[in-house]
């Protein structure tokens, strides 16, 4: 085999086939491709005006060894090199080409949390409010009882309550056996701070304070001469809800239709005994549904059972709830016979086969058999629906009048099963507990069932 002799090149033929040995073809001809696909090194080479193919392969021969090493972390730079500065290629950088970054919050600040409020001026306050108002010798008026119950209401002693909530968690946090291992090392410098802090004075809980509010709320409303009027009772219910004290809005309720209304008579204050049985002392449904919310939310059944006896289940209730529904439909029933006569004699005129009273008399019978089928079917569909129910459901023989007159009391304690017992749907049922058992039998009393198994999902 004949080999080709060696001719003597110039300098540049040998280096650029020793560039071509190391780094292979393929490499030196990347450096005409885009700068993505090289690393910093050779993107100068890219943006730089186009140079000799050994340039650039001894470049990269000669810097690519210390790019292997680790980069030097750069110092942030300063609003100085920031403004109007030029870049690393010799670019100035645009407005239309720098983008915000978002400010980097430091880990150790912590954002300043709102002062819990003094909970001593709260008592103070809260205890003025209560003489001045308690002073009045004559009969407060409805602005004058609003004004101290939102004055009672303008304090943030709830917020005072969660903080110190959220305080005692911490602390018992702090206590576990975990945390206790991890602090090992501090324990001593603790205790040795705690030392040397001297005995606090004990202060006011914010318990104690919510309670006082609510107390405080309590006595003006139930102060002999004020005269509870739906306003007042709104803004009360709306006060203990915000304070988590439902335990006296059942007694308020019940106050609102039984308490003598105070009359002045010849300078001296008498008091007219009230009927709580009267239509117009029915609690309105959305105030009846607030307060219902409240003792729910405060995980109080007996509470909440004590807002439905004094609201949907009062007789105050059922008869304003027959006066508001019952008297035009009744009124309806009771001139249909009048105007179906009528009909029936314009119907008369269409027949020449009988005598006019014959006639008359059959189209009458045939037009209200008509009309009194069908209603009763309407009603009987109406009044037995049970698509609103969940769990509680009317007992086999309730008559339909009952079903009308007490839906809302059914559609209560419906809604106070379901905040009470389990929330999932296959658990309906399996509630245990002293209080979940007389619930179910109290609704057996008043012809309801708890989890019908006959209606339960599956078993229908």
């Amino acid at each position: 085999m004949l080999r080709r002799p060696y001719q003597a090149g110039s300098a540049l033929r040998v280096s650029q086939r020793a560039c071509e040995l190391v780094f292979g073809g393929r490499l030196i001809q990347s450096a005409k491709s885009p700068f993505v696909a090289l690393h910093s090194v050779r993107r100068l080479a890219n943006l730089s005006p186009a140079s000799p193919t050994w340039k650039i392969a001894s470049r990269s021969f000669t810097t690519s060894q210390p790019c292997l090493k680790a980069k030097r972390q750069q110092s942030p730079p300063t609003p100085q090199s920031l403004g109007g500065a030029q870049t690393r290629f010799n670019r100035v950088s645009s407005s239309s080409d720098s983008k915000e970054t978002p400010a980097v919050e430091d880990v150790g600040t912590t954002t300043p949390q709102a002062a819990a409020p003094n909970l001593a001026e709260i008592t103070a306050a809260v205890d003025r409010v209560t003489k001045a108002f308690m002073a009045n010798t004559d009969i407060p008026s409805e602005d004058l009882t609003l004004t101290a119950l939102r004055a009672c209401a303008q304090t943030e002693v709830r917020q005072a309550a969660d903080i110190e909530e959220s305080h005692h968690m911490v602390a018992a946090a702090e206590d576990r056996p975990v945390s206790r291992l991890l602090g090992l090392d501090g324990d001593d410098a603790k205790k040795a701070g705690r030392s040397n802090i001297p005995a606090a004075t004990p202060v006011l809980r914010p318990e104690d304070v919510v309670d006082k509010v609510s107390e405080a709320a309590y006595a003006i409303v139930t102060h002999p001469t004020v005269v509870i009027t739906p306003q007042v009772l709104a803004e009360y219910v709306r006060l203990q809800a915000r304070l988590g004290r439902p335990q006296t809005l059942p007694q308020v309720l019940a106050l609102y239709a039984s308490k003598p209304k105070p009359k002045l008579v010849a300078g001296s204050i008498t008091y007219i005994p009230s009927n709580p049985n009267k239509a117009e002392k029915a609690v309105d449904n959305e105030i009846a549904d607030a307060a219902l919310d409240a003792a729910i939310e405060a995980k109080n059944l007996e509470a909440a059972v004590g807002v439905l006896e004094s609201t949907y289940s009062s007789k105050a209730f059922l008869r304003s709830k027959l006066l508001k529904k019952a008297v035009l439909p009744a009124s309806l029933v009771a001139v249909a016979p009048v105007a179906l006569w009528v009909v029936a004699t314009q119907l008369a005129q269409l027949n020449y086969s009988l005598d006019n009273a014959t006639a008359v008399k059959y189209a009458f019978i045939g037009v209200f058999c008509y009309v009194g089928f069908t209603g009763t079917i309407g009603a009987v569909a109406a009044f037995t629906s049970n698509d609103q129910m969940k769990r509680v459901t009317w007992a086999i023989g309730t008559p339909l009048t009952h079903r009308w007159l007490y839906e809302e009391e059914r559609a209560t304690l419906d809604k106070i099963a379901c905040a009470f017992g389990f929330s999932e749907e296959h658990r309906f049922g399996e509630e245990e507990g002293e209080e979940y058992l007389w619930l179910r039998e109290y609704m057996l009393k008043r012809s309801m069932i708890l989890d019908s198994v006959d209606l339960m999902p599956g078993m229908n």
